[in-house]
């Protein structure tokens, strides 16, 4: 598809790959999707019960926080738990990514500098040695040094960058490479910017976010723009979408966003109308229900729902099922791109949900394949 149609490359930033648990970051490995628990880590079971419902919206990696003793006391317990990697989140203690690192902690979320001493690095360093611990360095245009303050002013690209590399040196002086990096700003602009300057600058795995982003809609707005544009340019390897929402959603958004560059797929990719008065039944409505009923569908394929015949035709000829609106609540279904049945208004909701899981039960067996219009144009 992409020598036919090279609008649609995006030529990734070659990183070299590190392994958080058992998930691979870097290379060629796809982009995961992070998020992070908002329970209080000492709350074993709720921390837990949050993990679970961010593993079934797909989360590939989840943070912890571990500010205190407490939290780490049975950190050991949540990392069992997980089946995903678990990344602990330290900030000033070294004992606490001691701590976390001894109980199974997949990744150390650390700013090396706010560390200590060497001697405290270097305990950090030999704890995530021991216990097969990857590092994340994580600079933030909010908690920069004091001194590269002075030097630029003001939170900068050059600074961010100052930053990770100083951080980073840090690391390598003791001989430790298993690190991805992050130099987050909640200004769009500064993190971009430093984002692609630290790419020209090293080879690890980025780990992008745009921190304090915001609420659901205006930090989906923000994270889409810069993380986007990142991913869009080849630069990340991993993201987390920060917002001012339950863990679930971040994870929602950082794939839909991957799902829209076109570099991951899982479940269903709505194309759906915004609706007028032409629309042949609810779209919006519809569009709510059917997303709702169609959150356990792991499969990837797509679904197109449009409440007229302008374009419903048009987009139902490019997606696996199709419906589109027509009058006297009479509906034309499409399935592979071709106009097959009609189905009347009160039936549709149903309909369409058996008829996507009948399909992504057909690919999961191998007796179908996601449906895609460009196949024979590619061959």
């Amino acid at each position: 598809m992409s020598s036919i149609r090279p609008w649609r490359t995006i030529e990734r930033r070659q990183s070299r790959q590190i392994m958080v648990g058992n998930v691979p970051v870097g290379g060629d490995a796809p982009i995961s999707v992070q998020t992070m628990t908002n329970t209080p880590t000492e709350d074993v079971v709720a921390t837990i019960d949050q993990i679970r419902r961010c593993e079934d919206v797909g989360a590939d990696i989840i943070r912890v926080s571990c500010p205190t003793e407490e939290s780490t006391e049975h950190f050991d317990k949540i990392t069992k738990a997980a089946n995903v990697p678990i990344v602990a989140d330290i900030h000033f203690h070294y004992k606490r990514a001691l701590e976390a690192a001894d109980k199974g902690a997949a990744c150390l979320r650390i700013n090396p500098g706010n560390i200590g001493s060497s001697e405290r690095v270097a305990e950090v360093v030999r704890a995530a040695k021991a216990n097969g611990c990857a590092i994340r360095i994580g600079v933030n245009a909010g908690s920069l040094e004091k001194d590269l303050l002075e030097k630029y002013g003001e939170p900068c690209p050059e600074a961010l960058i100052e930053s990770a590399l100083d951080h980073i040196k840090l690391l390598q002086d003791h001989d430790f490479h298993e690190y991805k990096v992050a130099v987050k700003a909640s200004d769009v602009f500064l993190a971009v910017a430093a984002y692609h300057g630290l790419a020209e600058a090293v080879d690890c795995p980025l780990h992008l976010g745009i921190t304090e982003a915001g609420g659901l809609i205006g930090g989906t707005v923000k994270s889409s723009i810069g993380i986007g544009s990142l991913l869009w340019a080849g630069i990340g390897d991993t993201i987390r979408v920060s917002l001012s929402a339950e863990p679930e959603q971040e994870v929602k958004v950082g794939f839909e966003m991957l799902k829209a560059l076109g570099l991951r797929t899982r479940g269903v990719r709505v194309v759906s109308c915004p609706s007028c008065s032409r629309q042949g039944f609810d779209v919006i409505r519809t569009v709510e229900t059917l997303e709702k009923r169609l959150e356990h569908i792991k499969t990837p394929m797509s679904l197109s729902v449009l409440g007229c015949v302008v374009n419903g035709p048009g987009e139902a000829r490019e997606t696996d099922i199709g419906l589109t609106g027509g009058g006297s609540g009479k509906h034309m279904v499409y399935l592979s791109g071709v106009k097959d049945h009609h189905i009347e208004s009160e039936d549709m909701l149903d309909h369409i949900v058996k008829l996507v899981e009948e399909k992504a039960a057909a690919i999961e067996a191998g007796e179908a394949t996601a449906f895609d219009p460009h196949a024979e144009a590619a061959e």
